[in-house]
């Protein structure tokens, strides 16, 4: 054990691989499971052009369906890792780990219980999963403390240098008997965070996370902020994404200094058997020299792209199709969770 002081990596610090969990038709992805496999194979192929990319899957079938696909599309399978253990759903931002790191290359995989975005769906596989990855040797030696309260990796945003962001109205729901600052506490304390930012405002139709952060707003690098704006003011988010804004705007970095913000454009509604789904920009992916842009077919979606961009200079964008993903309330992000570089097998070699 050592005694080095932990912190949560930002996502655009160097990585060593991307986690995914691939559907099947034993997931709520069954009925429309070809679409979602077609996004998951535009994924693992822009994923593996930077970096590795592990992929749970349920059994040995599962694997052969993925491999194959993958190597129908091109994926660099060498840069592939496939682990076979048990899951409820695939939505690993989520149900897996979040990584701290020291300064001394000592890990740790936060394991904080995981109830389904507070019961509305069952998640005991779910919940088992860090363990079981854990248990498959996956990352090596790699601390693993698990954390009895509840809390989704995509409902933080870290900045790499001690300051989380999240939202009120997503914890309240989780723990509607704690206090903010008793919630403020735990996120400090099991995050080595050294302040919490929260955001009162801020949702979207269709999502059933209660506003995860990585669908509002997201951290970049040198003190920015990228932010999913609404610019039609007959919209029913306009009002509600504008006082987020001007939250975002009042907010100050630990140095004292107002955020850049990076406004992103709004997507057209999309509807889907008669309900409105959540097609949020701000769910992108960072990883090694590039960042994996979601897109809807819709007219914002280069927009998107170089606003993101920008926030992100010196990446390469790729654009992910993400349509079929919103039809379950997630996205991108929702489905990944990055490994920062270091922890186990790093390097492509060793996988």
């Amino acid at each position: 054990m050592t005694d080095a002081p932990l912190r949560l990596p930002a996502e655009w610090e160097p990585q060593a691989a991307v986690l995914v969990a691939w559907p099947h038709a034993g997931t709520d992805w069954a009925e429309r499971l070809a679409a979602v496999e077609s996004t998951y194979v535009a994924l693992a192929a822009a994923v593996t052009r930077f970096e590795a990319l592990v992929v749970v899957t349920a059994d040995a079938a599962v694997r052969a369906r993925a491999e194959g696909l993958l190597r129908g599309a091109g994926a660099d399978l060498a840069r592939v890792r496939f682990v076979e253990l048990p899951y409820d759903d695939t939505w690993l931002r989520d149900s897996g780990p979040i990584t701290l790191k020291g300064a001394d290359g000592h890990f740790q995989l936060t394991d904080f219980r995981f109830t389904g975005w507070g019961g509305k769906f069952g998640a005991e596989r779910d919940d088992a999963l860090v363990a079981a990855l854990v248990r498959a040797g996956v990352f090596g030696r790699a601390a693993h403390r698990r954390i009895d309260w509840a809390l989704e990796g995509g409902a933080i945003e870290s900045d790499g240098a001690g300051t989380v962001l999240t939202t009120w109205r997503c914890l309240h729901q989780r723990h509607p008997e704690q206090p903010r600052e008793a919630m403020d506490a735990i996120l400090r304390d099991a995050l080595h965070a050294a302040r919490v930012l929260w955001l009162d405002h801020g949702y979207l139709e269709g999502d059933d996370t209660d506003a995860h952060i990585d669908t509002l707003a997201r951290f970049a690098p040198g003190d920015a902020i990228v932010f999913q704006a609404c610019d039609d003011p007959a919209d029913p988010h306009h009002a509600e994404l504008a006082r987020m804004a001007e939250e975002l705007a009042a907010l100050r970095t630990a140095g004292g200094r107002p955020y850049a913000l990076h406004p992103l454009p709004w997507a057209r509604p999309i509807i889907d058997e008669g309900r409105r789904l959540a097609a949020s920009y701000a769910n992108y992916l960072v990883v090694n020299g590039a960042v994996l842009v979601p897109a809807y077919g819709d007219a914002a979606d280069d927009a998107a792209a170089r606003v993101i961009a920008a926030a992100h200079p010196g990446r390469e964008v790729v654009q992910v199709p993400c349509r079929p993903l919103i039809w379950q309330n997630g996205s991108l992000h929702c489905i990944t969770m990055q490994l920062p570089a270091g922890l186990a097998w790093a390097s492509a070699a060793a996988i």
